[in-house]
């Protein structure tokens, strides 16, 4: 075989391995991104209209979040969380509207307490997105039952639902999904 030949047979079939390891790599990229993000991922296409732009921001958020100092909690800071949770809890039966309104302003301290910034709604969605993903919806929903309960437009119903989805999130924050990644603080270094 002549050199031509070799060369006409080699180089389409490295650009085709090429291509192809490309391809692996952007699925690969992008089922990471699917399964740590969870629903949030398909909000994210949703909201841009473009799966490119949304996977970028996701990644942006990521570098985000590797900047901030997400730290576990001491047990004895947790196990006052998780007695203020249940007084809030107790608080429900006599007073539901107030009660979801602590419980909103104690998930906020939690997250305050874990490291993530907590002044803008939208951003602390955002960053709680990049290790929360799968409860963020919780998130979300008791907010917005929160929000219609200061304007009296919630029932007793909908404001348990809220205290169910708060819950799904503080318990997560106080208890699970240990920060991973550079850029958190660990426990004894």
């Amino acid at each position: 075989m002549s050199t031509g030949t070799l060369i006409a047979i080699i180089v389409p079939v490295a650009v085709v391995l090429i291509l192809a390891a490309a391809v692996l790599w952007y699925l690969s990229r992008r089922r990471r991104l699917r399964q740590q993000f969870g629903p949030e991922y398909d909000r994210a296409v949703r909201r841009s209209g473009n799966r490119l732009s949304a996977e970028r921001e996701l990644r942006e958020r990521e570098q985000r979040h590797e900047q901030l100092r997400i730290k576990p909690l001491p047990p004895d800071t947790r196990q006052q969380y998780a007695e203020d949770w249940t007084r809030v809890q107790q608080e429900f039966v006599d007073r539901p509207g107030e009660a979801v309104q602590r419980a909103d302003r104690l998930v906020t301290l939690l997250m305050h307490d874990r490291g993530y910034p907590t002044e803008d709604y939208e951003q602390r969605l955002r960053d709680l997105s990049v290790e929360h993903g799968q409860t963020l919806e919780h998130y979300r929903v008791a907010h917005a039952i929160n929000a219609e309960a200061r304007r009296d437009n919630a029932t007793t119903e909908e404001l348990r639902g809220a205290m169910v989805h708060y819950r799904a999130l503080f318990s997560e924050l106080l208890d699970g999904n240990e920060p991973r990644g550079r850029g958190t603080a660990t426990e004894g270094g």
